[in-house]
């Protein structure tokens, strides 16, 4: 399934360079069992974009949001 995630990060720490917020998203192909998993370590890791950005050293407040894309 094609879905577009969207990852919003207010008061980042980045290389030492404080960010007011950052916005990425993207789209991807993957299966339901990959969403539930990707959903399920957001939610239960505390430091979860800490230890798999590098550079971000500390964010205040974050959302990620996971929307199904339809084709047409």
């Amino acid at each position: 399934m094609k879905v577009k995630f969207t990852l919003t990060m207010d008061n980042v720490m980045v290389d030492g360079r404080q960010i007011d917020t950052v916005i990425l998203d993207w789209m991807t192909e993957v299966d339901s069992n990959e969403v539930l998993a990707i959903s399920h370590q957001w939610m239960t890791s505390q430091n979860f974009l800490t230890q798999r950005m590098t550079g971000l050293s500390r964010v205040g407040e974050s959302s990620l949001t996971i929307e199904p894309i339809e084709d047409f």
